[in-house]
């Protein structure tokens, strides 16, 4: 499986219009929505009672906020890109420009946590990840992380 197989296009904001971490979720969550056949509200419950054991900022402008959904029956990826930075309080305190969504089913343990390495790998190739912030439209984003993936 590789990222670019689960990542779908109309999942891929360009330009993130929330300037706090609800709203961001929000955005995100909406963006993934008909993707899992949940309400936004309920996608974003989950990803704030997460955010709540501690933030998914974990640092480098990166942020991975995920959960998990008892209703869906596979894995949902959604990406976000903010220009100016979000205050997501980041383990490093600074602002968070690339997001990566996941939701995935409830029963999904290890796959979830090989989607999470597989997107932190990726992240910390810095060519990949200043490509990224530099990228203007979903199109972009999209073939750039498709020129980067491969199975996990």
């Amino acid at each position: 499986m590789k990222i670019s197989d689960i990542l779908d296009k109309d999942s891929i904001i360009a330009n993130l219009k929330s300037k706090d971490k609800k709203g961001v979720l929000e955005e995100l969550a909406a963006s993934i929505s008909k993707n899992t056949g949940t309400e936004t509200k309920n996608i974003v419950k989950v990803l704030l009672e997460r955010e709540q054991l501690g933030s998914t900022g974990i640092g480098g402008g990166i942020g991975i906020p995920h959960g998990k959904l008892a209703d869906i029956n596979s894995i949902v990826i959604g990406f976000g890109l903010s220009r100016e930075g979000v205050d997501f309080d980041s383990l490093d305190n600074k602002p968070v420009h690339i997001f990566f969504l996941l939701i995935t089913p409830a029963n999904s343990t290890g796959i979830h946590l090989n989607v999470l390495a597989h997107i932190s790998k990726l992240l910390k190739q810095s060519h990949f990840k200043n490509s990224l912030l530099k990228a203007e439209s979903a199109e972009e984003i999209e073939q750039l992380i498709h020129s980067v993936d491969e199975e996990f």
